[in-house]
């Protein structure tokens, strides 16, 4: 019993550790995420120029320009409650943003927002300036 408990521990806790996020590759441009605002779950990577992505936590990418798909987690007030004490919810946001001049070597931030029911992805370079914002939101 004692070898089957020890198994099954060592069995989730494998489950549950992530890979490392590999090194930046200067020959490619680089996506960081940030989710600034209360009640934001999670800003994930989805797509890239439509095909699947195995690993959602960045975007590593060729120079030039691309499609970019993120998935965005947010808490909304679902209401019902009294005195403003409602529960939260969870609502999630599939969102594209194209950008046509990505280069390689630099770093990006992908930055997710919401406001109420109203989320919004803006893309900066390192200087902090607007690159471009969604063009698409589509939430479940």
């Amino acid at each position: 019993m004692r070898l089957f408990l020890v198994a099954v521990v060592a069995l989730l806790s494998s489950a549950c550790t992530t890979t490392p996020v590999p090194p930046a590759d200067p020959h490619q441009a680089w996506v960081d995420f940030i989710t600034p605002t209360p009640g934001a779950k999670l800003l994930m990577a989805q797509r890239l120029d439509g095909k699947n992505l195995e690993d959602g936590r960045y975007f590593q990418i060729p120079t030039g320009a691309h499609e970019l798909m993120v998935r965005f987690d947010f808490e909304v007030p679902a209401g019902g409650g009294l005195g403003g004490l409602s529960q939260m919810q969870y609502r999630t946001c599939f969102m594209t943003l194209q950008y046509d001049h990505f280069q390689a070597g630099q770093r990006y931030v992908l930055e997710g927002r919401s406001l109420a029911f109203t989320p919004n992805i803006r893309l900066y370079d390192s200087a902090r300036q607007l690159l471009a914002e969604e063009r698409s939101v589509n939430c479940l």
